[in-house]
């Protein structure tokens, strides 16, 4: 199996993160699959992802309970929690659900922590398939220090690999296409014996070689950000998807940020390997959330800086996981994520980078196998603007067509350079062919 095949171009779909935290459930799962399949598939979007604590039947928001009582199988591996997903009883899991999906032509995906429960740990159960306990694998020293569910897996010791066998073959028998695996690509996220602060490269290696063993696609998708630029290749090795920021949410100054960390990674953009910006917080938000200090609201980016979000994520090829309720959502926002020109930068665009940055403009430059050039111009400033972009900052001669894409208008012919007015922290983007 080639890891670069479960996601040739970057996967698009919903996360129940931003409206739900730690709590969604079964009902809401299905309402967003269907205004999807009904909606939005035809444009692209196909994955429903279940995020973090589908196995706590108490969540109830972003905030974790510590040391929560979790639903866990006699292999200590973690099951949906019965009151929040009732096909889950009699021991079925996800599959209903995950059925339910593949039925309207979606894919379903599920977030995890890496490491094993320290409710497996406590119990020390057997290993499926083994005579090793979860006592003998587990890395007491290695924690997340923002979630108490886990102990890290110690890769040197016997079993270690046979427990992350047993949770992919026990994902692949629901039919989980995607999975989300949290506290494992950042500086900050383990602890070493040493007390330093150390990359989880290999329990990234062990879930790889789990997938690739359990018989079924599955995309691995790692969290949170910002990855280590330094691993770039050993994340491209194994991993489909990589997040480069902390959780994105709705704020001018986290898309700043994004300007810096998509040009370090844009390099690193190949099929089946992708830098991920993270959610699209647009539409109704936080319907049971508390990040910082924030709840139930629709997202308090404008929409020129919503224009700007989409703009960027496209041209440098970022995986799309939507973070609204997706069926309240408004017409504008619905347009939005439906631009079928826009979109289909994901797919048909490469060489995506950073062509010009002075001052407060922003120039993002792409092509495609047919010639065509894409232009992405950002104003950062608080204020509208007219840019004059000259062509040979470029490389481009010659005359081109212009076309908007997001207005889906041609432009005529520009030949030498590129004159463009830009409202304050709104992008333009431009398709140039001969």
């Amino acid at each position: 199996m080639n890891k670069n095949d479960f996601a040739k171009t970057p996967p698009m779909g919903w996360n129940s993160w931003d409206c739900y935290g730690a709590s969604v459930t079964e009902k809401e799962l299905k309402q967003n699959a269907d205004y999807m399949a009904e909606h939005l598939k035809k444009y692209g979007w196909e994955y429903i992802i279940c995020d973090i604590q589908w196995y706590e039947p108490t969540a109830d928001s972003s905030h974790y309970h510590k040391f929560a009582d979790l639903c866990m199988d006699e292999y200590g591996r973690l099951i949906p929690a019965e009151n929040r997903f009732p096909s889950a009883a009699g021991g079925k899991g996800f599959r209903e659900i995950a059925d339910y999906i593949h039925g309207k032509g979606l894919k379903f995906g599920i977030h995890i922590m890496r490491g094993i429960p320290r409710q497996a740990v406590a119990k020390n159960v057997t290993i499926k398939g083994t005579s090793y306990t979860a006592r003998q694998v587990a890395h007491p020293a290695s924690i997340c220090c923002w979630n108490s569910d886990m102990y890290g897996v110690d890769s040197t010791q016997p079993g270690a690999q046979e427990y992350y066998d047993s949770i992919l073959e026990l994902y692949a028998s629901w039919g989980v296409d995607y999975i989300k695996v949290d506290d494992i690509c950042v500086k900050y996220g383990r602890i070493n014996d040493e007390g330093t602060l150390q990359y989880g490269g290999d329990e990234i290696e062990m879930l790889h070689r789990a997938i690739e063993k359990c018989g079924r696609s599955i995309v691995l998708s790692l969290s949170p950000g910002p990855a280590m630029v330094e691993k770039a290749e050993h994340l491209r090795k194994y991993a489909n998807l990589w997040r480069i920021t902390n959780d994105f949410w709705d704020s001018w100054e986290d898309i700043m940020e994004m300007f810096d960390r998509c040009n370090n990674w844009a390099p690193y953009v190949s099929e089946g390997c992708f830098p991920d910006c993270d959610m699209l917080p647009v539409g109704h938000i936080s319907i049971r959330g508390c990040e910082h200090g924030l709840s139930d609201r629709w997202t308090r980016l404008s929409k020129a800086e919503q224009r700007t979000m989409l703009t960027l994520w496209n041209i440098f090829r970022s995986p799309l996981m939507i973070g609204c309720e997706l069926t309240d959502m408004d017409e504008w926002t619905k347009a939005l994520l439906t631009n079928e020109e826009v979109l289909s930068l994901l797919k048909t665009s490469r060489n995506a980078h950073q062509a010009i940055r002075q001052g407060d403009m922003i120039v993002w430059q792409a092509e495609d196998e047919e010639g065509n050039v894409f232009l992405a111009v950002f104003n950062t400033t608080n204020w509208s603007e007219t840019f004059a972009i000259d062509f040979r900052a470029l490389d481009l001669t010659g005359s081109y067509k212009l076309r908007d894409l997001w207005a889906q208008k041609e432009l005529g012919e520009v030949e030498g350079k590129l004159i463009v007015g830009v409202d304050s922290h709104d992008a333009k983007l431009y398709k140039l062919s001969k």
